[in-house]
């Protein structure tokens, strides 16, 4: 039996879309009608991702987050760049804990470990100029 938040279609990301975290790339921030349909338009600002059709709705947390991950307040350069995105249950709305989706950066990730040679095993036998075939 489904549970009643899979049955409530969301053109926005919630938290059940994301699961235990997902990474995803930044295609663009733009403004998107948030409201209920039926009432007035509200817009807010939104990113989208090249992995998944539907948009974050920014809130003021995660503004300043992107904005501190990406090292810049100029939205254009957010393009191409990396997020992830995670439930934290801890996020207040309306004085209430309910949670919600937040941002950070991706884990750094690690460098491939130096490649090591064997060394070359020693010469058992006197090889003179001719006898090498390069």
């Amino acid at each position: 039996m489904p549970k009643v938040s899979e049955m409530r279609e969301s053109k926005f990301l919630k938290q059940s879309d994301i699961g235990t975290g997902v990474l995803m790339t930044v295609r663009g921030c733009n403004p998107h009608n948030v409201a209920k349909e039926g009432a007035e338009p509200e817009q807010k600002w939104c990113l989208e991702f090249e992995e998944s059709d539907k948009p974050l709705v920014l809130n003021s947390t995660n503004i300043q987050l992107c904005e501190r991950i990406f090292a810049s307040d100029d939205t254009d350069y957010w393009v191409g760049k990396r997020l992830v995105l995670y439930v934290d249950p801890t996020v207040s709305y309306g004085g209430k804990v309910i949670g919600g989706i937040r941002v950070r950066a991706p884990k750094p990730q690690k460098a491939a470990a130096p490649v090591v040679k064997a060394p070359l095993p020693p010469v058992t036998e006197d090889l003179d100029e001719d006898s090498i075939p390069f």
